[in-house]
């Protein structure tokens, strides 16, 4: 198609402005949990919330792509990222009147909206993508996927304005590529798929899949949304705590993001070497390499060069996963990429964002209950939080940790900024926060240190652990390396094009 490079760059707007959400709600968990007293399993069922809605909404787009076609479908993405704008400004309102669980209703839902947005996304372009390039489907899927680092640099440098800009304004900011790509949507002509041409029908699609090959890669596409997605969710706010400084953990985040924006315009060319799979296994042990360093590290010049590490092993894993399925099964693709984009995205927001916030809980409050019994009992959370089958965890409060943080600072100038409303309902919950600190503040001195020391060891034991599920997808690749030998379709374009890049 003539307007294929057009839809691939509204393909690329739609994951720049998922990647600016997600990036944004990132930087924005350490105000949540101070404003709202999250803990950290809460925060994670919220960032969660949003890749489940994203998930489901990915395989159920992907059956419903021949039927509606890819222009409508990106057009019910276009409504929904609107409306989860529109929702977040109600949360501060909402809070100080009904409290932590409105609001944690409203954020959660919020998330899952705009998911939902994403994944209608998700479930178009990449088949899209693979229909447009049928010669270079590798190549030209992880460029789309440029789109989602591109989106998180974007995102990361919009958070250094946290605190100067009210943060509903800051998590709207993905409301510009957002009309942008609704704009190209609706001008431009879409092709059909191969059941709308009649190629092949949902069952021959379903037939071709159906094989151990394909149970693999969707058991290690699972572990690739827990790993990426998952962690990502996090990692801004625990480098922020190991490197004691939020504004180095965001400059981290931004560098990494700006380094996998750069690589995957370069996924042709190594895959024309090593292969697809032979990309993704040392992938996935560079990753698990670079997720323990960071767990380590001490300083800021160690942090860049293990985050370094970590951003090469995690940049082409989605979208080669993707490629590797349409050089395999090509007819199957619409199908194919849904059900594996649903897996991997349920994984992070199942799996991947509430188990590594329940594992910080785990360790932080298991080492403070060691070292400071008197403190943990100040500071825990009112509830207990469980994740799957583990043993119910009491995390650390997250507005005593902050209030313990700040020496009180914040909540005693939103006493004051009150005024004669602070006994009104308007400011239920901040009375709540205001009441413990004033209940606690001469333990603050005792408290602070170990409740900080506590918060980054869980940091640090939360990414140790997470490295054990790249190591998983190594041994996967390897597998499906050795034991199909069927040969892997080689993008001759991306030979050419690379040629041509070398030669200038």
């Amino acid at each position: 198609m003539e307007n294929r490079k057009k839809l691939l760059v509204a393909g690329i707007l739609t994951l720049i402005a998922a990647g600016i959400g997600f990036a944004v709600r990132g930087g924005l968990l350490e105000i949540w949990s101070a404003q709202y007293g999250f803990t950290m399993t809460e925060l994670g069922q919220i960032t969660g919330g949003g890749l489940v809605g994203f998930g489901a909404v990915i395989l159920f787009a992907g059956f419903l792509i021949d039927t509606i076609g890819y222009k409508r479908l990106m057009l019910i993405a276009l409504v929904c990222h609107i409306v989860s704008a529109a929702m977040l400004f109600a949360a501060t309102p909402v809070f100080n009147a009904s409290g932590k669980e409105a609001v944690y209703a409203l954020l959660y839902w919020s998330m899952f909206i705009f998911a939902i947005g994403n994944g209608i996304c998700e479930g178009v372009i990449n088949p899209l993508t693979a229909d447009l390039f049928p010669e270079a489907k590798t190549h030209y899927l992880n460029i789309l996927h440029s789109g989602w680092p591109a989106g998180l640099v974007i995102g990361g440098l919009i958070v250094f304005a946290k605190g100067a800009v009210a943060w509903e304004i800051l998590m709207a900011t993905f409301l510009v590529p957002v009309a942008i790509y609704g704009f190209i949507v609706a001008f431009e002509t879409f092709p059909k798929t191969a059941a709308e041409q009649g190629a092949t029908s949902y069952s021959g699609m379903i037939q071709k899949l159906i094989g151990p090959f394909f149970l693999i890669l969707l058991v290690a596409h699972a572990c690739v949304g827990y790993v990426e997605l998952g962690t990502d969710s996090w990692i801004n706010k625990i480098t922020a705590s190991i490197l004691s400084s939020a504004t180095l953990g965001t400059a981290l985040f931004i560098y990494t993001s700006l380094l996998m924006t750069v690589l995957r315009f370069f996924a042709g060319p190594i895959v024309h070497r090593i292969s697809s799979l032979g990309l993704l296994l040392a992938s996935a042990l560079i990753g698990a390499l670079g997720l323990y360093l960071i767990s380590t590290g001490t300083n800021v010049f160690f942090m860049f060069f293990a985050a370094t590490v970590y951003a090469v092993g995690k940049t082409f894993l989605w979208p080669t996963m993707l490629g590797v399925l349409g050089e395999r099964y090509p007819q199957s693709a619409t199908i194919g990429m849904a059900i594996m984009g649903c897996v991997g995205m349920l994984s992070a927001g199942a799996l991947g964002g509430p188990g590594i916030g329940y594992k910080q809980d785990y360790f932080a409050s298991n080492q403070l209950q060691d070292v400071a019994p008197e403190t943990f009992s100040r500071v825990k959370a009112p509830n207990e939080n469980q994740f799957l089958f583990f043993p119910p965890i009491t995390g650390i409060d997250g507005s005593a940790a902050a209030m313990l943080g700040d020496n009180g600072a914040a909540i005693e100038s939103e006493r004051e900024i009150a005024g004669e409303d602070w006994s009104t309902d308007k400011f239920e919950e901040p009375r709540k926060q205001y009441e413990w600190w004033q209940a606690n503040k001469e333990f603050a001195d005792v408290d602070a240190a170990p409740v900080s020391e506590a918060t980054l060891y869980g940091s640090r034991m939360a990414l140790r652990v997470t490295a054990l599920v790249p190591l998983t997808m190594a041994v996967l690749y390897l597998i499906l390396l050795t034991v199909f030998k069927k040969p892997e379709h080689i993008d001759e374009e991306v030979v050419e094009e690379t040629e041509a890049i070398g030669a200038v």
